[in-house]
């Protein structure tokens, strides 16, 4: 793919960048969304089943996931976050913080992020840890962030 500069911050934006790729990343990561069906049946911002596949076939060839056939089911695939999109934790939890703070954010929809910017670099590592057993095989750590992401949401979701 031809790019633009060298730049890094142009280079992760021409990955990164479109209006789609990291909401797929955010559900795949955070939502354990990984099938088409689920991705799209749980879309918050609905989005349109060939934007789906556009950006699943796109992120799959910059390297952030990779996709494997569903033993239990022939026509299902299973979509994986690679080591590249694992790194994006930090990045993620920033960019989830950085809305919370200056844009309209619900609140229920902020919990994960304030959480995980809130547990810093510890509670990201860990996350990461969790994402690499889930996603590439590693062993099971003993801490789950994404039940403790999900405490959050829940108890957020039940504030008057």
């Amino acid at each position: 793919m031809d790019r633009r500069s060298g730049c890094p911050i142009n280079l992760s934006v021409e990955v990164l960048g479109d209006r789609w790729s990291l909401v797929v990343l955010r559900d795949i990561m955070f939502g354990n969304f990984r099938t088409y069906g689920e991705l799209h049946a749980n879309s918050l911002e609905g989005i349109a089943t060939n934007i789906l596949a556009s950006r699943l076939k796109r992120l799959m060839e910059e390297g952030l996931v990779t996709a494997s056939a569903d033993p239990a089911h022939k026509q299902r695939t299973i979509y994986n976050l690679t080591e590249m999109a694992i790194a994006l934790v930090p990045v993620m939890a920033q960019l989830g913080a950085w809305g919370a703070r200056f844009l309209p954010a619900s609140p229920e929809l902020s919990a994960r992020a304030m959480a995980l910017a809130d547990g810093g670099a510890e509670m990201a590592e860990a996350f990461m840890a969790e994402l690499r057993h889930l996603h590439l095989g590693a062993p099971a750590p003993r801490r789950s962030v994404l039940a403790e992401l999900d405490a959050a949401y829940q108890a957020a979701g039940q504030k008057p």
